[in-house]
């Protein structure tokens, strides 16, 4: 079991040494930040051991009492984080230098922004960001970065020296829609035909679907999945970030965290996609399909997301990382932000002047995405 002081700051080398309680009554609710999803990861392989992720989760204590804490890594390479520092790496090693290991703030293969420096209130969330730059500048590790904050957090980041880092991801906002066709009709007739134009080619195939979480999904079920989601991997020529065990436990932990629709045909599943949710938002994760079935991942993946929000009342929907197609399926573009601090000055000027043109470059992109919103304008 990893030490914790009465007071003061500490880093932890396994989330299981601290009780779930104490973690979770620092987060906002997400279900990718609490306790069960992150120890999760660890007790079933996907982070630790030689997977290229250390665990060492900062935490501040007062009088015996976790008030602040962090998902905080010990990196050894870049994958599985979705914000891209490949060049830096390079350009360290072309200099002869050790970019890995790096400090990583983050919640593992998982791009959801939120909050990252969880605590009991924002001085306690600041004083431990200050006690973690103090760590991070003695370790002699290369750099540190802290991966999808909230915008609150990433002014923190900015006044502690980090430099910010601006991206982009798709979300669907909920405006009180009563029902699917109700949000169709505040689409431009161009993405309203193709949406339906999907949906009946997706219907086409004659699959039933059906919903499931944690507490309803069968062993078979999360069996099917998983071959689903290292189906899509293999497609791509990559391994899977994830073990089996991960979602059969993640689902026995965190059942109302979890969904999972199933495409079946005959009463056998063809496809699967899994999202987190909680009270707010659904989280698109992963998917997978036995087979080619056109316009069946546009199903799947966002209008049976977005129509499972309207029905249960969700104020969002979260389509992850990358993808300018989601636009066309109602989603619109949404500014997300890293933080980022190099050690050594000279690469720290290159970043900062790197960043500089990217963050340029990003505004006209932005600008661009807005002028192709797939909602009527109020002409119609």
């Amino acid at each position: 079991m990893t030490s914790r002081p009465a007071n003061g700051f500490a880093l932890l080398d396994h989330l299981a040494d601290l009780p779930a309680a104490q973690w979770d009554a620092l987060t906002d609710g997400q279900p990718c930040t609490s306790h069960a999803f992150l120890d999760t990861l660890e007790t079933t392989g996907c982070v630790g051991g030689d997977t290229g992720w250390v665990p060492r989760h900062a935490t501040l204590w007062r009088n015996g009492a976790l008030i602040a804490a962090m998902p905080l890594y010990e990196k050894h390479h870049s994958y599985g984080e979705y914000v891209f520092d490949w060049a830096w790496a390079e350009a360290y090693h072309r200099h002869g230098l050790a970019y890995y290991p790096k400090w990583l703030a983050a919640l593992p293969f998982c791009p959801v922004p939120g909050m990252r420096l969880l605590g009991v209130d924002d001085a306690a969330r600041r004083d431990l960001l200050g006690a973690v730059m103090a760590m991070v500048a003695e370790s002699g590790q290369s750099s540190f970065h802290l991966l999808f904050p909230t915008e609150q957090e990433g002014e923190w980041l900015r006044e502690a020296g980090l430099m910010l880092r601006q991206g982009v991801q798709f979300h669907w906002n909920n405006a009180g829609y009563a029902d699917f066709d109700g949000f169709l009709a505040h689409l431009n007739h161009e993405k309203r035909k193709k949406i339906r134009q999907d949906r009946r080619r997706a219907a086409a195939h004659g699959l039933s679907l059906r919903w499931e979480d944690g507490h309803s999904a069968r062993t078979e079920d999360w069996r099917f999945f998983y071959h689903c989601y290292a189906t899509t991997y293999a497609l791509h020529r990559s391994t899977p970030y994830l073990t089996p065990d991960f979602f059969t436990e993640l689902a026995r932990r965190l059942p109302d965290g979890v969904r999972l629709v199933l495409a079946e045909r005959d009463g056998q599943p063809v496809a699967a996609a899994f999202f987190l949710c909680d009270q707010q938002a659904l989280y698109g994760r992963y998917w997978g399909a036995l087979e080619h079935l056109p316009c069946l991942h546009f199903e799947l993946c966002y209008y049976q997301a977005i129509d499972y929000c309207i029905r249960h009342g969700l104020q969002r929907f979260e389509g992850g990382a990358q993808g300018e197609h989601k636009l066309s399926r109602g989603l619109e573009p949404v500014p997300t932000r890293s933080a980022h601090w190099i050690a050594d000055p000279r690469f720290r000027d290159a970043v900062d002047r790197f960043l500089a043109r990217e963050t340029e470059g990003m505004r006209f992109y932005m600008d661009e995405l807005s002028e192709r919103s797939p909602f009527r304008n109020e002409t119609g």
